[in-house]
């Protein structure tokens, strides 16, 4: 029953991060089709507006032209994703935001993912130009709910004992 239950999580966990992975690469090709080379696009004049760029490095640019370590760095995130969602994390109601958040984060990592490996550089196209938000992307936006729900459910749902269930520490054995 256990084989059951972990494969029907997987493949509604690949159907959910398939989908939001081609919502990602739709966004990415539409950028790539009506905004490289052209001038932005101006939503909200002075706030937001959709600029193309190639972005050849980590969030806000850093360590540009470094496609290797980023394919191996998020090849081995890949995997840690997937042994937590499919091992660690309980298929119960109160762990549903974490199981959620697992698969945003595969399916972000997934997108940029794509994109490197297929032309060397992630396609980025939002861009807060009031606040000069560095430009970003649809799988940008995957990882930055998951990670903002991670923190925020850390601090206000989730108990330390719940933490326990899913990363159990070793007893300290009384001397």
């Amino acid at each position: 029953m256990k084989e059951h239950s972990i494969l029907r999580k997987g493949l509604i966990g690949l159907i959910i991060s398939a989908l939001l992975i081609f919502i990602d690469q739709l966004a990415k090709n539409l950028a790539v089709a009506h905004l490289k080379g052209q001038e932005p696009i101006v939503l909200w004049k002075g706030v937001f507006e959709l600029r193309y760029l190639e972005n050849r490095g980590a969030a806000f640019g850093i360590l540009q032209d470094q496609r290797m370590f980023f394919l191996i760095l998020t090849s081995l995130v890949l995997i840690l994703i997937i042994y937590v969602y499919l091992k660690k994390l309980p298929n119960e109601h109160r762990f549903l935001w974490l199981n959620i958040i697992a698969v945003l984060f595969f399916a972000g990592a997934i997108g940029n993912f794509i994109d490197r490996f297929m032309q060397d550089y992630v396609v980025d196209f939002f861009y807060f130009c009031l606040i000069d938000f560095p430009i970003f992307n649809v799988a940008d936006i995957y990882v930055t709910v998951a990670a903002f729900l991670l923190i925020l459910l850390g601090f206000f749902y989730y108990k330390e004992e719940d933490f326990e269930r899913i990363f159990p520490s070793k007893k300290k054995e009384s001397v």
